[in-house]
């Protein structure tokens, strides 16, 4: 039955679609827009995974990146021969837009937007849920990975420190300025004549006109 989207949950395992398919998919950018990328873990009936994809979509915005997931997910689901796909996502805008709870504004986004409601309408069964970032840990893990790859980062490397990028160096601390003496003495044609003492050569004189 072709186009039954977001309709009642029917019994895994009955009817023609056989066993549903549970796809977490979660994407993200770096920027927004920056370095972006998705990823997704879909499991069988059973809970067991069958397979983890991620992609690094070069500079776009969150959403795209999450619009990207999700149909790396039907297609996936599609190619595979699977009939039934509940996709789970923690993009609350992207789960209610595929519902028409809200409206498609972003020119960028409607063409992913129409290609996603289109693969859909093939499966025999679509649903999608909201969850928060912690129940979409594994998808989240995967979309940063396919940052860092953009990125050329390498594997498993951990985030670099906002203050992790080297500073100019200081320059040396001046030398202690020598302590100020107070003489006194007169001048007579251009020259500096101390009452008592004299000055050694190459000294700095400052004259005070009393």
């Amino acid at each position: 039955m072709s186009g039954n989207l977001f309709g009642e949950r029917p019994e895994a395992g009955t009817g023609g679609g056989g066993e549903w398919l549970t796809a977490h998919c979660d994407g993200g950018s770096r920027g927004n827009p920056g370095p972006a990328g998705y990823g997704a873990v879909l499991e069988d009936g059973q809970g067991r995974v069958v397979a983890r994809l991620s992609e690094f979509l070069g500079v776009q915005t969150n959403n795209y990146a999450e619009y990207s997931g999700l149909l790396a997910c039907l297609k996936w689901a599609l190619q595979h021969g699977h009939k039934r796909l509940r996709l789970i996502s923690d993009s609350e805008l992207m789960v209610k837009q595929m519902k028409g709870q809200y409206k498609v504004a972003s020119p960028s986004l409607r063409p992913l937007w129409e290609e996603a409601k289109q693969l859909a309408r093939q499966l025999e069964r679509f649903e999608m849920s909201h969850t928060l970032r912690g129940g979409n840990k594994e998808a989240d893990r995967l979309a940063n990975e396919a940052m860092d790859r953009g990125m050329g980062k390498r594997p498993g490397a951990g985030p670099v420190a906002a203050n992790a990028y080297a500073k100019p160096p200081q320059s040396p601390a001046a030398a202690p300025k020598p302590p100020r003496l107070v003489l006194d003495g007169y001048v007579k044609d251009g020259v500096v004549h101390l009452l008592e003492g004299e000055l050694p050569d190459g000294t700095f004189v400052k004259v005070v006109r009393e």
